[in-house]
């Protein structure tokens, strides 16, 4: 993939994530693929292209995640530092 492209068009998209072409038009239209209309033609901006590869988290998944890291280790630390041992 080329990164240093700004916005990808739906094609390009459908390429990188190794799906149909119909199946990019279907995720923009349904909202789970964020696209700007240019003209008759979709764009799709490289953050979300990164974001569609998992390659990027969003604010709301890293605090999901840190939230999930201290209800593991409040409840588990001890396990956690036992195991460490081993």
């Amino acid at each position: 993939m080329n990164s240093n492209k700004e916005f990808f068009s739906a094609p390009e998209v459908a390429k990188i994530l190794g799906i149909s072409r119909i199946a990019v038009f279907k995720k923009i239209k349904k909202g789970e693929v964020a696209a700007e209309k240019v003209g008759r033609n979709f764009v799709v901006s490289r953050n979300e292209v990164f974001k569609l590869l998992g390659t990027v988290l969003s604010d709301e998944e890293k605090e999901r995640i840190e939230r999930a890291v201290k209800k593991a280790t409040t409840e588990y630390g001890k396990a956690f530092r036992l195991l460490g041992k081993e």
